[in-house]
């Protein structure tokens, strides 16, 4: 298949496949006339990089995997290299998770006061008159 086939198929644009062609992703085949030319493989690395991106890996992390479907393995992810990938992935997540809570913690404790201090104004405050004119 040619390139705009491959990306229509694989959801992506022509011009994110010749980038992963130059990081050296995707590989370079050309027919006699010049034209890209790709296979169901092609299709099924794009779709390995895709879904890893959609989990939050970036494109170089996604390399193990698709070397891994390249030496013929039938999952990108049964590769020792990509199972470190995930591992780093986890370890980096799971930081991501602990300052996210500690953040979540700062933000209601900022709330409490605030609501405290609200609280205690409208207390000292007495009513209010209005004039109607």
């Amino acid at each position: 298949m040619r390139i705009g086939e491959l990306a229509e198929r694989a959801g992506t644009s022509t011009r994110t496949l010749r980038y992963y062609e130059s990081r050296g992703l995707l590989p370079a085949r050309r027919d006699g006339n010049g034209y890209r030319t790709y296979d169901e493989e092609d299709l099924r690395l794009l779709r390995q990089i895709r879904t890893l991106q959609d989990f939050g890996f970036d494109l170089e992390e996604t390399r193990p995997f698709v070397e891994c479907l390249r030496a013929g393995h039938p999952s990108g992810d049964s590769c020792p290299a990509s199972l470190a990938v995930y591992r780093r992935k986890l370890t980096e997540l799971d930081g991501l998770i602990g300052r996210l809570g500690e953040v979540r913690d700062q933000v209601a404790s900022q709330l409490a006061e605030a609501e405290a201090e609200a609280e205690a104004e409208a207390e000292t405050a007495g009513p209010r008159c209005e004039m109607t004119g």
